[in-house]
């Protein structure tokens, strides 16, 4: 079957739906949408479509099919499960010159109504002609991780002043470069962050000379997440996509990268232990370059930029150097950690409050307030802690924290070789030294972690081991993640 695509303009124009089911309903609340008149006709009505005729949105027929009800109809959409009924409402609807529509009949139809993008007043339309429903819908929900929801903002804009637009650029080449500078430039940009107002005003001074390529570039902060690529927002995707220049940090997996435009230029800023080493001074250097140089950016940081991860340097950096830089957060390796091993950082029962931590030196030790997070009923969430286990659980001991508190420790989470380590709070420093616990991990301390030994999903959770006595004062001699 051979379509012929086209957008119906149904303002005001009266349309008929046969059946009064959740189906029909759909139907029904799709068309009322597109500002349509909608007759809805069944014999009985679920609540909604009851609430809507009471309301005065549709014009409810509640008696059998009469052919009178095609009177003055433009279209008609079939939505029973009598197939007998439907049979006879495309037979009349076509007798009279009427397009009508069967639900999941396409033989009977002369119509499809396709799945849908929605980026109002842009609409995208996918259709299979009836043969297979479901791959347009697996098609839509790729379209929608891939349109970005300014187009919406981006098209209306460019709507509300087209006639300005053809006027200024009469030559077609010429105009088509500047629906792209629209599209890829500051406009859209602004439309991304919510400020319409901004947008147009760019728009405008455009309209009175020809945009030139900016002096300066943008930066966005964005954040990897824990690992798992499929935890990647849609905003930092779209991010990548845009990109010229990335700068990653180490742990910012390949199969992420692999998300990014191909032709982007790759830097690896990672700061590893006991090898090269970038300075944060020589990443904002890069940041600058080549934001001036009027490139598009990308730093790229596991988990989120603005929870130990210096992003909030990297934005007052930017900032005082007059670049712009937009920030997408990332899921923290708190959150996707825990969740990956089972375990709810806070619960009603166990844990009224969350502190997220950084271990990473004895520095970051000594500037915390022990005594309260010594206290029970709360979760502590501890990044880059491997290197400085036996200081920390010292700490939390000698301020009173019980022994028994319990632990899990959660090594590449969100990985494929995830690994879930769990004790008792005493024994935290052996069990990680018996399990050769490795960088990058996430410590969670507090009566939650306990739940790692029955409701983690993902991975390996480490068998239990024997602690010995003479192990328990040995110093770990791994390096910490900064």
């Amino acid at each position: 079957m051979s379509l012929y695509p086209l957008f119906a303009d149904l303002t005001d124009l009266p349309v008929l739906v046969v059946g009064g089911g959740h189906v029909a309903e759909r139907k029904v609340a799709a068309l009322l949408t597109a500002g349509a008149k909608v007759r809805v006709g069944a014999l009985q009505f679920t609540d909604t479509l009851t609430q809507w005729a009471s309301a005065g949105r549709i014009e409810p027929i509640l008696e059998p099919f009469d052919t009178t009800w095609l009177d003055d109809i433009w279209l008609v959409i079939a939505a029973t499960n009598d197939r007998e009924l439907n049979v006879q409402v495309a037979a009349c609807a076509h007798a009279r010159r009427i397009l009508a529509n069967v639900v999941d009949d396409p033989a009977l139809s002369r119509f499809q109504v396709p799945a849908v993008v929605d980026r109002s007043p842009l609409t995208v339309a996918i259709s299979t002609g009836g043969a297979a429903p479901v791959v347009a819908r697996r098609v839509r929900e790729t379209l929608e991780s891939e349109l970005d929801h300014a187009l919406g903002p981006l098209t209306a804009l460019a709507q509300r002043h087209r006639a300005r637009i053809t006027r200024r650029w009469s030559d077609m080449s010429e105009r088509r470069a500047f629906y792209d500078w629209l599209h890829d430039g500051p406009v859209m940009a602004l439309l991304r962050n919510a400020q319409p107002e901004e947008a147009e005003r760019v728009l405008l001074d455009a309209l009175s000379a020809k945009p030139s390529t900016p002096e300066k570039g943008s930066v966005t902060l964005v954040g990897a997440g824990p690992g798992d690529p499929g935890l990647l927002t849609l905003r930092g995707l779209r991010a990548l996509n845009q990109a010229d220049v990335i700068l990653h940090d180490q742990l910012v997996s390949e199969a992420i990268l692999s998300l990014a435009r191909r032709d982007a230029e790759r830097i690896d800023v990672g700061k590893r232990c006991g090898g090269r080493h970038t300075q944060q001074e020589r990443i904002h250097q890069l940041l600058l370059e080549h934001a001036q140089a009027g490139r598009r950016v990308v730093r790229l940081k596991g988990g989120d930029p603005f929870v130990f991860g210096r992003g909030g340097e990297e934005m007052e950096f930017l900032h005082r150097h007059g670049i712009a830089c937009e920030i997408v957060p990332g899921i923290t390796a708190a959150v996707a950690c825990a969740a990956y091993a089972g375990i709810p950082l806070t619960h009603r029962d166990h844990a009224q409050s969350l502190h997220l931590l950084t271990g990473h030196g004895k520095e970051s030790l000594d500037a915390l307030d022990w005594p309260a997070l010594s206290q029970a009923h709360q979760t502590l969430a501890v990044y880059m802690g491997v290197a400085t286990l036996g200081i920390f659980t010292q700490r939390l001991l000698e301020h009173g924290r019980h022994p028994d508190t319990p632990f899990a420790i959660v090594e590449s989470g969100t990985l494929p070789q995830q690994r879930v380590v769990t004790g008792a709070l005493y024994e935290l420093p052996t069990r990680a030294k018996l399990h050769d616990i490795r960088t990058p991990a996430l410590l969670v301390v507090g009566e939650v972690a306990a739940m790692a030994n029955d409701y983690h999903w993902f991975g390996v959770s480490s068998p239990a081991i024997e602690v010995r006595d003479d192990l328990a004062s040995t110093p770990m001699e791994v390096c910490a993640h900064d």
